[in-house]
């Protein structure tokens, strides 16, 4: 299973989103710090769900990051994310 395949599965368990759209970037990256050979180090996700409502925004990332989990995050060298309710 790819990182991309398991961001996607950890995000749909935890938040069943409406819409999510995970995105590797690692290759417009290549020679920057992080850069791993073959990818898989630079993600852009998108995800809405209402289980974000209320949430501040250092909430809803925090809940991404622990959805994804401390395993595959310290996999991941940068991962940038739009959060919407």
């Amino acid at each position: 299973m790819t990182r991309v395949q398991k961001i996607e599965a950890a995000l749909t368990a935890a938040f069943a989103p409406k819409v999510l759209d995970v995105v590797d970037d690692s290759e417009a990256h290549r020679g920057h710090a992080g850069y791993q050979d073959g990818g898989e180090s630079h993600f852009n996700v998108t995800i809405e769900s209402d289980q974000f409502q209320g949430l501040s925004r250092i909430a809803k990332h925090r809940a991404v990051h622990a959805a994804i989990g401390p395993e595959l995050m310290s996999e991941i060298h940068a991962l940038a994310l739009t959060i919407r309710e």
